[in-house]
């Protein structure tokens, strides 16, 4: 990233080690839509800023008190990389780590440069790398760094328990781990908003049990008349302020909104009091970045060897060579109808 709106390759110097910290070289890399959001300004007028958070990796150096990881080593990155010893982590807050400033943790583009590099660096890597299993493909290992993560982030977040009716706005990538997630979790119905024939169709394999449309009337009254009433959790990854207004019109008293969608600068979240019962309605809204650390892609990785879910499959444009890390963006941030996620192998 050059400028904002101005993308294209820039030179830099090689990283360098800290005592902790790792550089590796990736050996995949998926485009975001977090990224296209950063280049277009959502994340401050960065210049000259190496963009890109979804990586697997291969170790090529270790700083002196690095004790798990080697030259040679293939890992997996999360693409939130803390720094443990800061006291916000230790009161429970690796995903804002460093500090109380939102996002802090997410280190890559925000703090620093990011992997869509030759080489980049990860800080604290004994707790911010997880060796890549033998017996999950690549495609699967990446979509836990991210994706995987802040959908299930949205699950946990919504409290999802067996039996729960839920809504997910947005049926891209991190929605659809969202519903995977929600199954998981034991949920009834599953509502997934969105209109792209082949996201509807993973929508439905990863556990939706009815796809809603805008071109079929309002998304409000469709689900109100389905589900008979209101439902238990919502859970926003895509839409904008608006979605608020619609989760608030479908969640019952006591229920849960929870958002993991990155919302414009331009967005406003305006909503008539009513519909949150004047403020006595104890609907809770719960927003947040996904959680840091090895430990975190370890629980993921679990699910994906037990065969509860399978995330590579969210990825279906495949590219190959480093070159190509341009075109793979481009197409993210374009998005094409037929697009759920690219990747490129180096």
């Amino acid at each position: 990233m050059i400028s904002v709106n101005n993308v294209g390759w820039i030179e830099k110097e090689k990283p360098t080690a800290g005592p902790l910290d790792a550089i590796l070289k990736p050996i995949a890399v998926a485009p975001c839509s977090s990224d296209t959001h950063v280049s277009h300004g959502g994340a401050g007028p960065f210049e000259n800023r190496i963009l890109g958070h979804e990586s697997v990796g291969e170790v090529v150096e270790v700083g002196s008190a690095v004790k798990n990881f080697k030259p040679g080593d293939k890992v997996i990155v999360n693409c939130v990389t803390p720094d443990w010893e800061s006291p916000v982590v230790q009161d429970g807050f690796d995903n804002n780590a460093h500090d109380a400033v939102s996002m802090s943790g997410f280190k890559f583009v925000t703090q620093k440069d990011g992997v869509f590099a030759e080489f980049y660096h990860v800080n604290n890597a004994d707790g911010n790398l997880f060796p890549l299993p033998e017996d999950i493909s690549l495609e699967d290992a990446l979509m836990t760094t991210d994706m995987m993560s802040t959908g299930f982030h949205a699950v946990e977040n919504a409290e999802i328990k067996y039996g729960d009716t839920v809504v997910v706005f947005g049926i891209g990538p991190v929605g659809l781990m969202a519903v995977a997630g929600s199954a998981i979790a034991g949920a009834g119905k599953i509502y997934a908003i969105g209109t792209r024939p082949n996201c509807a169709a993973l929508a439905r394999e990863y556990g939706a049990t009815d796809i809603i449309s805008y071109k079929e009337g309002n998304i409000v009254d469709q689900i109100l008349d389905l589900n008979k009433g209101q439902v238990d959790k919502v859970i926003i990854a895509g839409g904008n302020g608006e979605s608020f207004n619609q989760a608030l019109q479908l969640t019952r008293a006591n229920g849960i909104i929870s958002n993991v969608n990155f919302l414009d600068v331009t967005d406003v979240i305006n909503f008539p009091a009513p519909l949150w019962g004047l403020g006595m309605s104890n609907v809770t809204f719960k927003s947040g970045f996904c959680p840091g650390g090895a430990r975190r892609i370890e629980r993921l990785v679990r699910l994906i060897q037990a065969g509860r879910v399978k995330p590579g499959k969210l990825l279906n444009y495949k590219f190959e060579g480093f070159d190509k890390i341009e075109e793979a963006f481009k197409m993210m941030d374009e998005k094409p109808r037929d697009l759920i996620k690219p990747y490129v192998l180096i």
